[in-house]
């Protein structure tokens, strides 16, 4: 599984504005009910009951949210970069500011565990990160994290 497999362009959010984890969970929610064309209320809800059971906020500056929604035919993935850091209540007690959304059909089991599997192995390399937080253009935000490790190595 590749992350092209999971995001589009029109998937990323170069310079998300929210003063905190709930905004900016409705933000992505808005985001990927445009791209999967779901209610936006029926992915916040997912979003907010998962985090109820633990955040998503991984350490380091990130969050993987995700949920699994009945409606979804494919997995989708919706990158957010925030403007500025927010509290999220995150593993290591530091504010988020890079995002990685995924939602997945009821029925992916194993392929909702290797979308996240994939997300956390690409933000977990610092070098990508760094890179993620060093620009605010949507196209290169894309072509990072679409990028293969192979290339990245280079």
């Amino acid at each position: 599984m590749e992350i092209t497999d999971l995001i589009s362009p029109a998937a990323v959010i170069p310079n998300l504005r929210a003063a905190s984890k709930k905004q900016a969970l409705q933000d992505l929610a808005k985001k990927a009910a445009e791209i999967t064309g779901l209610h936006e209320r029926a992915i916040f809800d997912v979003l907010l009951e998962r985090e109820r059971l633990g955040t998503t906020g991984v350490g380091n500056g990130i969050a993987i949210p995700h949920g699994k929604l009945p409606a979804m035919e494919k997995l989708y993935g919706v990158f957010a970069r925030l403007e500025k850091p927010i509290a999220f209540e995150s593993i290591d007690e530091q504010p988020v500011d890079l995002i990685f959304l995924l939602l997945a059909p009821e029925s992916a089991g194993a392929d909702h565990l290797k979308a996240l599997a994939r997300v956390s192995r690409l933000l977990r390399d610092k070098s990508v990160c760094e890179k993620l937080r060093g620009t605010d253009n949507a196209d290169a935000l894309y072509a990072l994290l679409t990028e293969s490790p192979a290339s990245r190595a280079a």
